[in-house]
């Protein structure tokens, strides 16, 4: 991420469920570099959300979803700024809907909820940065990021969960496809 380009993040630790004792995979990735990842969080609660969101969701863009919005630092320093939503009748009344950390993570407490993550979309794009995400990143404007959005669905192929990550340029996202055996089969 700020070193000379050597840093490549990749999508599986934040998709997968943990223990709650495990390491956030944000810190985790973070310390194998050097350095100290932490998050704080800036906003949780039910809110109406983008239409690309309700979308993404299957839900009316009238029905109210909940957010969790927070802001990722490096070293102290802001890097990234992180939007989940989630289904009401998912997330009312669990700790996803708690101004709180969520021991473990969202995969983690999903599963628990009978929601473990089975598909996970995700879609990249390069944009300016809203005023707002431009203010909460420390960036100079009119300034461009790398937005990725992960669409995460359980094993019904039900959407559980959008992210929307607004990162810093500079990011180097790497995928990793495996193809299962019976998908390679062809009848």
């Amino acid at each position: 991420m700020h070193d000379s380009g050597a840093w490549i993040s990749v999508s599986m630790p934040y998709v997968t469920p943990r223990q709650a004792s495990a390491p956030d995979p944000w810190a985790q990735e973070a310390a194998d570099h050097g350095h100290v990842g932490s998050q704080r969080l800036l906003h949780v609660g039910e809110v109406q959300p983008p239409p690309f969101v309700a979308a993404a969701l299957q839900v009316p863009p009238s029905n109210p979803v909940v957010l969790r919005r927070r802001l990722v630092l490096l070293d102290d320093e802001p890097v990234e700024l992180v939007e989940s939503y989630y289904p009401t009748d998912i997330a009312r009344s669990t700790r996803l809907a708690e101004a709180r950390k969520i021991r473990g993570g969202a995969p983690t407490l999903l599963a628990e909820l009978g929601h473990t993550l089975h598909h996970v979309e995700e879609d990249v794009s390069v944009r300016l940065a809203a005023e707002d995400e431009a203010d909460l990143l420390v960036l100079a404007e009119p300034t461009p990021v790398m937005q990725l959005v992960r669409t995460s669905s359980s094993q019904n192929e039900r959407p559980v969960e959008v992210s929307v990550m607004t990162m810093l340029p500079g990011r180097h996202l790497r995928y990793h496809l495996t193809i299962g055996h019976d998908d390679a089969q062809s009848h």
